[in-house]
């Protein structure tokens, strides 16, 4: 494997290296014939310290291709685990290189990781690629998680590998370079609690504490509170999802980060129309990562990874139980006070009453009656707009109207204040479903990637309610709107 040696800007260390043999194995990317960058994130680039031009050069795009190594890196692949629509399996990176963990000069840190790379030791038979659809699906809902400003992990580059892929036809392969504050996954833990002896998984825990909650290290019960951490960012992040209409597709545990992060865009989709049961993904027959089953799902999600906890929390594996039990009982509370506190931002609420609850879910409950968009309904609500007509006709909602004027006239906000909160919380725009898939079209098809730069660009800051996001705040046509998301990211 070459190295590169040009100053592109990489500061790799390599810290999850250190950690236990079990956990990781050493592997270099596989080359590829023909690199060719199709989209690089400047943006991002420059806040990694990267140089731009560099980037875009034949050596920055060999680094993006996995055919050249830069000097500072040890690549490997991480092993992890996961409860995959509720069964447990052993899994890792069967597609995916860690090239290490950029250092900026804020001294922040960074993972970069190449995604459809080649095979590694956890490839389970299949061949470690990637197709160019899936990668760029990725940049893209990604990014718009960023505009959004919920956490998530972000795309810096999309590179086609000249290579062909075989899935039901044969397909372009690509490499994304995904970044993220770390790869832990609820997953790691599971792994390293059922193949690795309690000293491994303690090593891991500390590990996780010092990157991502160093705040507690010192904690007598740091365990717990480690747990307790994990969870109040599960919570919240969770509520974001739901405020927005944002529907995962498969919340197994190995796509849920440490971190707080949104990991793993495969079947993922937002929401036209307001339906607590609605699904997109193709494998989830039975509803189980369903957009109004996502909370409880976190909160199954984190009782897994509070039995991988078990050993650390306390000696006694009774008590462990107990106060692992105790702690996870907090998840509901929290995220109900995060999801609540969103909606009031969105219907323009500065402070707490007793009712809103019951005002909030009646609303949802009339969106759902009359089929009404959810984006767009909170969008109207913010500017006083019939963007539901079926809705808007209604005796019930109109009832429900004067409900909520009377609400926001109990509290000394001006019109212009109360309309600012609204803006702030209710995006203009969203990555419609439709809109994706003709940038994907027009990208993958004709090689033309004019749609999806302008598709990002009014997705990078979503509330800001230009002119030139109207045309993609429009709804789908009725055709467009039964629409199936595959796992292929």
């Amino acid at each position: 494997m070459n190295h590169e040696n040009r100053d592109i800007g990489w500061n790799f260390d390599n810290s999850f290296s250190t950690l236990p043999e079990l956990l990781h194995a050493r592997q270099d990317p596989t080359p590829v014939r023909s690199p060719k960058l199709r989209i690089l994130n400047k943006s991002l680039a420059n806040s990694l310290d990267l140089d731009v031009h560099a980037l875009q050069g034949d050596e920055g795009i060999s680094v993006l291709a996995g055919n050249k190594i830069p000097n500072s890196s040890i690549p490997i692949s991480q092993a992890y685990a996961g409860h995959q629509f509720g069964n447990f399996t052993m899994l890792g990176d069967g597609r995916a290189v860690l090239l290490g963990e950029q250092i900026t000069s804020s001294q922040k840190r960074y993972d970069i990781q190449l995604k459809g790379s080649g095979r590694t030791p956890y490839s389970r038979g299949g061949d470690g690629r990637a197709t160019f659809g899936p990668m760029l699906r990725e940049y893209i809902i990604s990014e718009a998680m960023h505009g959004l400003g919920i956490p998530t992990t972000r795309s810096l580059a999309v590179v086609t590998t000249g290579e062909a892929v075989k899935r039901e036809t044969e397909l372009l392969g690509a490499i994304l370079t995904r970044v993220a504050a770390s790869h832990l996954r609820v997953g790691t833990f599971e792994y390293a609690a059922n193949w690795g002896t309690t000293k491994e998984l303690q090593e891991l825990a500390d590990y996780a504490i010092e990157r991502h909650f160093p705040n507690i290290e010192a904690n007598e019960d740091r365990y717990l509170s480690f747990l307790h951490e994990v969870i109040k960012q599960q919570a919240e992040l969770i509520a974001k999802w739901q405020l927005v209409g944002f529907i995962h597709g498969v919340m197994n545990t190995d796509n849920m980060t440490i971190s707080g992060e949104t990991i793993d865009y495969g079947p993922c989709a937002f929401m036209d129309t307001y339906d607590p049961a609605t699904v997109f993904s193709s494998i989830d027959r039975e509803g189980r990562y369903a957009y109004g089953n996502q909370p409880a799902i976190g909160q199954w999600n984190l009782a897994r990874f509070a039995e991988t906890l078990v050993p650390l929390i306390h000696e006694n594996q009774d008590r462990a139980i107990e106060l692992a039990k105790e702690e996870l009982s907090t998840y509901a509370r929290l995220f109900q006070t995060y999801w609540l506190d969103g909606m009031r931002s969105k219907l323009g609420l500065f402070h707490k009453e007793e009712n809103d609850e019951a005002l909030v879910k009646d609303l949802l409950m009339l969106m759902k009656k009359y089929q009404a968009d959810y984006t767009n309904t909170f969008r109207g609500l913010t500017f006083d707009k019939d963007e539901a007509p079926e809705l808007y006709a209604s005796s019930e909602f109109q009832a429900w109207r004067k409900q909520w004027h009377d609400r926001l006239e109990k509290q000394s906000k001006s019109k212009t204040e109360v309309q600012e909160l609204m803006r702030k919380n209710n995006p203009a725009v969203i990555p419609r479903n439709h809109r994706v898939e003709e940038a994907l079209d027009a990208a993958v098809n004709n090689e033309d990637l004019d749609r999806m730069e302008k598709l990002l660009e009014v997705l990078k800051d979503p509330y800001s309610y230009t002119s030139d996001q109207e045309i993609y705040a429009q709804l789908p046509e009725p055709s467009d709107r039964v629409y199936q998301t595959f796992c292929g990211t």
